[in-house]
């Protein structure tokens, strides 16, 4: 359904995203955010099933300014490389990959108003877009690595934010969400009785029910946030 386009950042750093199209006219514009395996096949296949929801979505590649053309799996040995290029991104200058999410906003924005939606290290980049970048309308960050730090929670979210937990996520412990949640009142957040990326099924945590509720929550949020 999609096809990889090269976006223009305002730094003139190109980044390849995959843009998928709805079969009519869009209901809005989605940018998804990959986990720390690359614009993968899973990543495609999220974005190829919110064009079928007819949504423009734009997928970049987070990882483009590092290194060109990731898509791993979920081995161990893709774990370790996937979370070096993450921590290699973290490091760049501000603003540092915002300005691709930034730039992806812009190209989703052809399509109507935009939300965003990232998965693990996506997901705490969709907070930070959500805090910090110009033209959204919502934002949906799904166990986001970090978000619930002391200094990711001190950020302020700009626009209607509804964010997925999991109860057994050994990466983020669930005395952090409650704190999170507890410092956001006006952010929906959701606890799911799973596992970190639970939303993935080409990987063992996938958990099929959460995953269908998740994205039925997430759908009618888009839904109210981006009608025109």
């Amino acid at each position: 359904m999609g096809q990889f386009v090269q976006l223009a950042a305002a730094d003139g750093v190109q980044c390849p995203a995959y843009v998928a199209q709805p079969a009519g006219q869009p209901k809005g514009g989605l940018v998804v955010l990959q986990e720390i395996f690359g614009v993968n096949r899973h990543i495609r296949e999220v974005a190829d099933g919110y064009a079928a929801d007819g949504y423009l979505v734009v997928a970049p590649s987070t990882f483009h300014r590092v290194k060109a053309g990731v898509e791993l799996g979920y081995t161990e040995a893709d774990m370790g490389e996937g979370a070096a290029l993450k921590a290699a991104v973290e490091a760049l200058p501000a603003p540092g990959v915002l300005a691709d999410i930034q730039a992806a906003i812009r190209h989703a924005a052809q399509g109507g108003k935009v939300g965003i939606v990232g998965y693990c290290w996506g997901g705490l980049l969709t907070w930070r877009s959500a805090c910090l970048l110009d033209g959204l309308s919502a934002a949906v960050p799904y166990y986001g690595g970090g978000m619930t730090t002391e200094t990711e929670s001190a950020r302020q979210a700009r626009v209607p934010t509804l964010a997925h937990f999991a109860e057994q996520d050994k990466w983020i412990p669930l005395e952090g969400v409650e704190a999170f949640r507890k410092s956001h009142p006006d952010v929906g957040v959701h606890l799911y009785p799973a596992h970190h990326g639970f939303n993935c099924d080409h990987r063992g945590a996938w958990n099929a029910e959460a995953a269908a509720l998740a994205r039925q929550r997430s759908l009618a949020f888009f839904a109210q946030h981006l009608a025109v």
